[in-house]
């Protein structure tokens, strides 16, 4: 049985034990939230060896990186480098989101090499085969669609964004109210394709019984993609978005009946003023499923900054219950990212989580910030070096302009409030 149905058997599983030893909480807790759907933990049996962590209410706030590689740059030692950056910089979760290459190669080393819960997007191996057989999106099949399903299943993911929500009604809705970016979401703007081509239903939505079971199987968690994603600012919040999330909650509530844990992947692009009300919303409708966004970015013109973006929309949306932050980095909509951007990204979306952690009144939250500030307070340089988010990072700026007093540091000097206060 999968972690769903032991838990509405009233059966703690080890996974529980670990992810309430995690939280300091009780296991019985996180028990009862995964029988209610509000936590999920991914975690697929035919993985001998991953990270385990839980998601949904009362938890921390977990950060998910994206790495995989591209048809215009295969390396996949590159690849495992980003993994290993992403895992050291503290991410949750990454996702292998590889276009390029053999990808069952890729992501079989990334499932080998990965200490961390993995996620990935079956859609993207069922289109780069059928490229690299000289087939078109529209010549794939269903058939394609599920068995690049049951493939990653097999292969040992955690779970799985499947683009379910999108119906032939929502195809109507795209034509009759036009968008500033349209479909931005890489695997909705493939079914899009294929469905206007074949004027036919989404076969992920029209199967998604069949895809249930292929998941069950393995225990594998189901993240509902959202293909309506806005990817402007002026097209968040519409009726394309909101009509798609509503599927996504009838969906949702099929998945729990099939005991799949399930969680629901949210918008990317929304203005400071729409975050709290698309929390709210996607949690009434979904009945406190975990919510998993894709930032969201609060402006569309830093391109190069949109790691910072991305953060300040990220802290206000776990604040308002937001569960899982997928990082973007700096190189978001301008190229594939390298090491460096990797971390740059988790430590920037690590800082939005923490920060919304704060805001919920995560106790151990509270403990790492009361911490750092008796050490500050107390001008102990190593031990605030230690206790830090990027240790490696403040040790790095602390050196490149050290004081003539080591006991201060060199903005104040001998003026430190901490030393003049010590002194007096």
């Amino acid at each position: 049985m999968g972690q769903l149905e032991e838990a509405r058997k009233g059966n703690i599983t080890p996974e529980m034990e670990i992810v309430a030893s995690q939280e300091d909480c009780d296991a019985e807790y996180i028990r009862a939230n995964i029988a209610e759907g509000t936590i999920v933990i991914p975690f697929n049996t035919n993985r001998s060896a991953t990270g385990v962590c839980g998601v949904g209410k009362g938890l921390k706030t977990k950060v998910n990186a994206n790495i995989g590689t591209s048809a215009d740059h295969i390396d996949v030692e590159e690849e495992i480098k980003k993994l290993k950056a992403a895992e050291n910089a503290g991410a949750d979760a990454v996702m292998d989101l590889s276009t390029g290459g053999n990808l069952r190669e890729v992501r079989k080393r990334i499932v080998k090499e990965s200490r961390v819960t993995l996620g990935s997007v079956p859609i993207y191996e069922a289109v780069v085969t059928a490229n690299s057989n000289k087939r078109s999106i529209s010549e794939i099949t269903t058939d394609d669609l599920i068995n690049a399903v049951k493939t990653h299943c097999e292969d040992g993911i955690d779970f799985l964004t499947i683009h379910c929500g999108i119906t032939l009604d929502l195809l109507k809705l795209i034509k009759e109210r036009p968008r500033i970016c349209g479909v931005v979401s890489r695997g909705g703007s493939f079914l899009v394709e294929w469905m206007s081509k074949h004027k036919q239903e989404n076969p992920y939505y029209e199967k998604f019984d069949e895809i249930l079971s292929i998941m069950k199987e393995n225990d594998v968690a189901l993240s509902l993609g959202d293909g309506m994603r806005p990817g402007a600012l002026s097209d968040a919040f519409d009726g394309i978005q909101v009509h798609e999330l509503n599927v996504l909650a009838e969906l949702a509530d099929r998945a729990r009946a099939q005991n799949v844990q399930v969680f629901i992947e949210g918008p990317g692009h929304v203005p400071i003023n729409q975050i709290q009300a698309q929390i709210q919303l996607q949690k009434e409708l979904c009945k406190g499923a975990p919510f998993y966004v894709l930032g969201p970015l609060v402006t569309d013109v830093a391109p190069g900054y949109d790691h910072i973006t991305s953060a300040i929309g990220g802290a206000l949306a776990a604040s308002y219950g937001a569960d899982f932050l997928c990082y973007v980095t700096p190189t978001e909509h301008l190229s594939l990212p390298k090491v460096e951007h990797v971390k740059e990204g988790v430590i920037a979306a690590r800082i939005a989580a923490h920060a919304a952690d704060l805001a919920k009144g995560i106790k151990s939250a509270w403990k790492w910030d009361n911490d750092m500030s008796r050490l500050r307070r107390k001008r102990d340089w190593a031990g605030q070096l230690a206790t830090c988010i990027d240790p490696e990072r403040a040790k790095s700026l602390r050196e490149s302009c050290m004081p003539q007093n080591e006991e201060v540091c060199s903005m104040c000097a001998d003026l430190c409030v901490f030393k003049t206060a010590d002194d007096a």
